[in-house]
C-alpha cells in the first residue's frame, strides 16, 4: 500500500465494510480496512479510488438494504364480555358446589379422575376446569384467568378466545391424565388459565404481530410465554405442573391454528356463536356428570 490512500466507504457496521472488501478483492483492487472503536472505513490507493467507488455504487444498487417487515396491524376487540362470563360461570359453580345443590357432590362428579376418564368420562376434563378446592384457589384463578383472558380476548375476540381456552384447557387435562397414573385427581381452572397464555403466545408468534427483524424478536412471544409459565405455574406443593404445561402447549397450538382464520375473527357472528358454543359445552359436560 502506498501513502496516498482514499476512503471509498465508511460505516459503523464492521460487516458492511467486510462485505464491500470482498467485492474489491474479487476485482483485484488493493484495499485495506481501518477501524476504531466506533466505525470502520475501506481505503484504497488513489489511482484505484474512482474504479472502487464505481463498483461499490453498483454493489449498493444491486443489494439495497433490507427493511424489516413492519408488524401486522392488529384489530383489538372488547375482551370484557368473555371475562365477565368466565367469572360468573366459575363463581356460580363454586357456590352451587359449596351448597351441594341437587344433592350432588359436585367435586366428586366433576373433578379430573384418571380412572374414570380412561373409562370414557371425557367430560370431566371440562367440568374440572370450573371447580376449585377453596376460596384462595378460586380467587387466584379468577385473577390470572382475567389477566390472560384480557389479552386473548383483545386479540381473538371474546367468544373465539374463550372457546379456544376451554377446548385447549380440556385437552391439557386429558393429555395430563393419560400421561400420569390412573389415580390422578385434580380440579381447577389453572390449566385453562395457562392455555390462555399459550393461546396468546402462539397467535402473536405465528401471526407475526411483533417485529421479526431479529431472531430474538421472532421467538420472543414463545420465550415470554414459557417464562410466565415457569414463574407463575410451577410453584407450590399442590401445583399440577404437568397440567399447566400441557394446557400451555395446547393453547399454543390453538393460537397457531387460529392465525389461519385471522381475517374472520372480527366478525361478530363468529364471536357470538363461539361464545355460545363454549357455554353449551360447559353445560352439556355438567349434565353428563350428573347423569353418570
Amino acid at each position: 500500500m502506498n501513502d496516498d490512500m482514499r476512503v471509498v466507504f465508511e460505516s459503523r457496521n464492521r460487516r458492511a465494510c467486510s462485505d464491500r472488501a470482498l467485492v474489491l478483492a474479487s476485482l483485484q483492487i488493493p484495499h485495506e480496512i481501518v477501524a476504531d472503536a466506533t466505525s470502520c472505513a475501506l481505503i484504497v490507493p488513489a489511482e484505484y479510488s474512482a474504479r472502487a467507488m464505481d463498483q461499490l455504487m453498483r454493489y449498493d444498487e444491486e443489494n439495497p438494504p433490507q427493511r424489516p417487515p413492519a408488524p401486522k396491524p392488529v384489530v383489538y376487540q372488547n375482551a370484557l364480555p368473555g371475562i365477565l362470563v368466565y367469572a360468573i360461570v366459575v363463581c356460580m359453580i363454586a357456590g352451587l358446589a359449596a351448597r351441594s345443590v341437587f344433592a350432588v357432590d359436585w367435586v366428586a362428579a366433576g373433578r379430573v379422575d384418571g380412572v374414570l376418564i380412561r373409562a370414557g368420562e371425557w367430560w370431566r376434563a371440562i367440568t374440572a376446569l370450573t371447580l376449585h378446592s377453596g376460596l384462595r384457589h378460586l380467587v387466584g384463578n379468577l385473577v390470572f384467568g382475567a389477566f390472560f383472558g384480557l389479552f386473548a380476548g383483545r386479540l381473538l375476540g371474546p367468544g373465539v378466545a374463550w372457546l379456544a381456552i376451554l377446548v385447549a384447557g380440556a385437552t391439557g387435562n386429558l393429555l395430563n391424565t393419560l400421561l400420569l397414573e390412573a389415580s390422578h385427581r385434580s380440579v381447577g381452572a389453572s390449566t385453562a388459565v395457562f392455555a390462555a397464555l399459550g393461546l396468546v403466545a402462539g397467535f402473536v408468534w405465528r401471526g407475526k404481530l411483533m417485529a421479526q427483524d431479529r431472531w430474538a424478536f421472532r421467538i420472543g412471544p414463545i420465550v415470554g410465554g414459557f417464562a410466565l409459565l415457569m414463574y407463575t405455574g410451577t410453584g407450590g406443593p399442590n401445583t399440577d405442573v404437568g397440567a399447566h404445561l400441557l394446557g400451555f402447549l395446547s393453547g399454543l397450538a390453538a393460537g397457531v391454528l387460529l392465525t389461519r382464520v385471522r381475517a374472520g375473527l372480527v366478525r361478530q357472528q363468529w364471536q357470538q356463536r363461539a361464545g355460545t358454543l363454549a357455554i353449551v359445552l360447559v353445560t352439556f359436560a355438567w349434565i353428563l356428570a350428573f347423569l353418570a
